[in-house]
């Protein structure tokens, strides 16, 4: 093997600061703001009077010396079948990673990359558990590099396979064959964008910028502009509300549509490949056999118009999608069975027809309506009359639960459980029999009484698990749920 050491591009000494400064712009921010604008800057020493901005700026040359030494300090090279990396600022670090481990290299083109044609590539191997950290990352390197990378590695994982192969015997295809499976179209990209739950995660960053810098708003200023404002109208308050909204799900709006734009799915060999992004273009490899459940997610405005979502679990983690894969991230509910046959041949694509025993439906708005009790009383009590407007809440309770206990549903066909259940989407959830880490039933007096109880299947989700779960189905049911599932019958798990 080839011990050349090679460098990352020089842009990677820039990404660093960027990065650097990033993470440190809640600290940054809270100094300039404590100290940097002060009206007695007038000591008549200069360097007390600038002192914040002076500390601001040694700490920038700070952080663009360290990227520089970042840059300078890693190399990488390939040495007896397995990339190696060695990496530190003050303590040299090494890093060796088998070829044979590793699962994908997945990609990411962002603004400073494209431009020069380089790529980030992260290196996911099967043992890597956390969700958020790759096992290694190579921060900008072009993309002649990256195929050099594949590869090596695939020369290296086809030597291994032919150890006990006789050289005469041996036949390998070099050509990977791509095969095209989902493409977003842009009237759905137009439309997920337009009803994404982006609005959410803004505003609560909104909230947080708040909680932070609370001390330097002027609320009091703000306030009395306020109520100057109130003087002339709830209409003009209600119409810059409304617009204020509509700023924020414009926003939002644009970030999903910048995140998702040609957004598809392709297999090639053993791998599902997920490219997507326009500013920042991410290529994600999911192997095929690290795959643990399929979902079929209908948000129910969506479902009002035929549409619903597809996400996979991923047993790796440190994938830039993450755990939990949009594998098609809005597609009509009609077109979905067709390319996840294509994807996922053995699976039964099929809405599960077991229903929940009429029994059970107390159990799914008892327990909210036990605890939404006291809360109407306080309600009542201390805003009457109006605070009797909260026992509307009651049947809003009731009516969620009794959609709940309408949704539910499951199948078990061979060796496959199909489980779907509602929080406020609806989830349809296919699972393999060795895919499932453990299932469990649980009853408390209540359930005993009525014969119901409630059957969770855990299957591994990156390094955490993710808990499928029908509530309140009839108990003999679950019984025989849990002995499809003994463990003499249970094929070996993740691949």
């Amino acid at each position: 093997m080839s011990s050349t050491r090679y460098k990352l591009h020089w842009i990677t000494a820039i990404i660093e600061v960027l990065k650097t400064l990033k993470d440190m712009i809640f600290p940054l921010i809270i100094l300039l703001f404590a100290n940097g604008f002060k009206d007695n800057m007038n000591s008549g020493k200069w360097y007390l009077d600038y002192f914040t901005f002076i500390i601001f700026g040694v700490l920038i040359i700070v952080f663009f010396v360290t990227g520089v030494i970042k840059w300078k300090r890693f190399v990488y090279w390939f040495e007896d079948d397995e990339l190696r990396i060695e990496y530190g600022l003050f303590v040299k670090k090494k890093r060796y990673i088998p070829f044979d481990r590793i699962q994908s290299l997945d990609y990411t083109e962002g603004i400073l990359h494209r431009p020069l044609k380089l790529v980030k590539v992260k290196v996911e191997t099967a043992g890597n558990t956390s969700s958020l950290k790759s096992e290694a990352e190579l921060t900008a390197i072009t993309k002649e590099a990256a195929s050099v990378i594949e590869a090596k590695m695939a020369e290296a994982k086809r030597r291994k396979t032919s150890v006990a192969v006789d050289e005469g015997e041996l036949q390998e295809e070099n050509v990977t064959i791509v095969k095209p499976v989902f493409t977003m179209s842009m009237k759905n990209l137009l439309l997920l964008a337009t009803t994404s739950g982006g609005i959410g995660l803004i505003l609560s960053g909104v909230l947080i910028f708040i909680v932070q810098f609370s001390e330097f708003i002027p609320y009091e200023t703000m306030y009395n502009e306020l109520a100057g404002f109130v003087k002339f109208g709830t209409l003009l308050i209600v119409i810059a509300v409304f617009f204020g909204f509509l700023v924020v799900w414009a926003i939002s709006v644009a970030m999903t549509y910048l995140s998702y734009y040609n957004f598809s799915v392709t297999i090639e060999k053993e791998d599902l490949v997920i490219t997507r992004g326009l500013i920042e273009k991410k290529r994600a490899t999911v192997p095929l056999n690290r795959v643990q459940s399929v979902r079929i997610i209908e948000n129910p405005f969506r479902q009002l118009f035929g549409y619903a979502s597809v996400v996979i679990d991923n047993a790796g983690g440190g994938l830039g999608e993450g755990a939990k894969i949009n594998l098609f991230p809005l597609v009509k509910k009609t077109e979905i069975y067709g390319p996840l046959k294509e994807v996922f041949p053995d699976l039964i694509i099929e809405k599960p027809t077991n229903k929940l025993p009429a029994r059970g439906k107390r159990y799914y708005y008892r327990i909210d309506f036990l605890w939404m009790v006291p809360v109407i009383g306080a309600l009542t009590y201390f805003f009457f009359p109006f605070g009797l407007l909260s026992l509307l809440l009651i049947p809003v309770i009731v009516l969620f639960g009794l959609w709940q206990h309408r949704s539910a549903a499951y199948d078990v066909s061979g060796n496959q459980l199909t489980m779907q259940f509602r929080g406020f989407s609806l989830q349809t959830t296919y699972l393999l029999k060795k895919r499932i880490q453990s299932m469990e039933m649980k009853q408390n007096y209540f359930h005993k009484k009525k014969s119901v109880a409630t059957l969770s299947a855990r299957i591994k989700s990156g390094a955490t698990m993710f808990n499928a779960q029908v509530s309140h189905m009839d108990e003999a049911e679950a019984e025989r749920i849990l002995s499809w599932y003994e463990p003499s019958n249970k094929e070996e798990g993740i691949g």
